[in-house]
């Protein structure tokens, strides 16, 4: 998933990055990349929990996208709390904090599969994405620290190319660990004490799966301790807890954030609904395992689809770019829902890549002219990523009401629909942002 870059100008109070210093530690370069490979991979590997939950627990779609809404309600929860503290105890000890929160939440998996408790899962799944959203907070302004001012930009999309790589990785590897141990019985056909049995013996892959990431977390965060003090004349911003929300008012900025949260969920809804769609008999009948593997598609075609659009968008305006591969995304999602087999299939997954350019094209648009209220901007667009949790409920919610994932998806179309009228919308050059205040 695309990240919110830390977008910065020249009427930004004066910072390191501003007056044009810049850190000479290449080898931290590395250790931010991993962190987008990790969070990223983290992030899509939801996609690969929810069917294994869903059938432990027998719950329907709207239960089991409470997975979702538990991981994205971290980005407004956590978000604003996150970044003062970052602020507070400097970028690399945050990134050590984030790293740890997360190893926490994976540790939680342990009493969740022993207790059986769904609840208990969704908490684990908080307790990571609160981690999650803090590390995102170090690594978009740190990147751009670490090196040259005027090279910031092609870091960040070089960065963001590790988190394309994590979130088309983790599913297949994670689909082969948690997905491939399913027993033959069913838990619908449980109950009482064999249903709990059941329910701690097939979450364990689940638990060991989260258990290596832990263990890998843990010797993250203790390199990046090593360079705690790396960063020497660290300087941090100070503002409100509620600054940017009055850009909300400003109808460009205002249109490109609801977009964000459309985008995000919409994006979400169709990652976490791929497994199941991809099982129905009129679709292409898979097995659970061989349908996770085919998440990385998904994912892997934003990544693809990233490279491509940025060529097309030195020829193409940003603008119309965006209204055109969200129509796309619209007709593919039609091509599936009245289609059958492979062609139904493989049209959701080639959503992927109308996907690739949507965030950071929206992000651009909305942001543009902002002056020295970018990074105010930054904080609004990353808190609008509470779409991820709020859509796919809506969207698992509307599948229990109709019996049909097809007609499930229509939501996720109506927020593309959104979002091409976005595109029309930004075309034109941005006024500057003095002109609203």
């Amino acid at each position: 998933m695309a990240l919110a870059p830390e977008i910065r100008s020249s009427g930004d109070p004066v910072t390191g990055e501003a007056r044009g210093a810049h850190v000479d530690a290449p080898e931290l370069r590395l250790f931010v990349m991993g962190l987008f490979f990790i969070f990223g991979g983290i992030t899509s590997l939801n996609d690969v929990i929810i069917p294994k939950l869903k059938e432990l627990f027998t719950l329907n779609y709207t239960q089991a996208m409470l997975v979702q809404f538990c991981f994205f309600t971290a980005y407004l929860l956590i978000g604003i709390p996150g970044a003062k503290l970052v602020k507070k105890i400097g970028y690399m000890r945050g990134a050590v904090a984030g790293l740890l929160t997360m190893m926490v939440g994976c540790l939680l998996f342990i009493p969740a599969s022993q207790n059986a408790v769904y609840g208990l899962f969704l908490f684990a799944l908080f307790v990571l994405a609160s981690g999650v959203v803090i590390v995102q907070v170090v690594a978009n302004p740190l990147i751009s620290l670490l090196g040259k001012p005027e090279t910031a930009h092609s870091r960040l999309t070089f960065a963001q190319a590790f988190n394309s790589l994590g979130t088309t990785i983790f599913p297949i590897a994670g689909s082969v660990l948690i997905l491939g141990s399913l027993a033959t019985m069913k838990a619908e056909d449980l109950s009482g004490a064999e249903l709990d049995a059941y329910r701690t013996a097939e979450s364990q892959a689940i638990v060991h799966g989260y258990l290596g990431i832990a263990v890998a977390l843990a010797v993250v965060a203790a390199a990046v301790w090593l360079f705690r003090n790396r960063l020497q004349g660290e300087r941090h911003e100070a503002s409100s807890g509620l600054a940017g929300f009055d850009l909300l008012t400003r109808p460009r900025f205002g249109f490109g954030a609801l977009c964000i949260f459309l985008y995000v969920g919409a994006e979400v809804s169709i990652g976490s609904l791929v497994v199941s769609y991809l099982m129905q008999p009129g679709v292409m009948a898979l097995p659970e395992q061989a349908a996770g593997k085919l998440i990385g598609l998904y994912w892997g075609g934003a990544m693809i689809g990233r490279f491509i659009g940025s060529g097309l968008m030195r020829v193409i305006s940003p603008g119309k770019l965006l209204a055109f591969v969200a129509a796309g995304a619209i007709s593919l999602i039609l091509i599936s829902a009245n289609t059958t087999g492979v062609v139904s299939g493989y049209s959701l997954l080639a959503i992927g890549l109308m996907n690739a350019i949507m965030f950071p094209t929206i992000f651009s648009l909305a942001s543009e002219q902002l002056g020295s209220r970018a990074a105010d901007g930054s904080g609004i667009i990353n808190v609008a990523i509470f779409g991820g949790a709020v859509i796919p409920l809506a969207t698992g919610a509307l599948a229990d009401l109709t019996g049909s994932l097809a007609l499930a998806l229509t939501l996720p179309a109506l927020c593309y629909a959104a979002i091409a009228a976005f595109g029309i919308y930004a075309r034109r050059p941005a006024a500057p942002v003095d002109a609203f205040a």
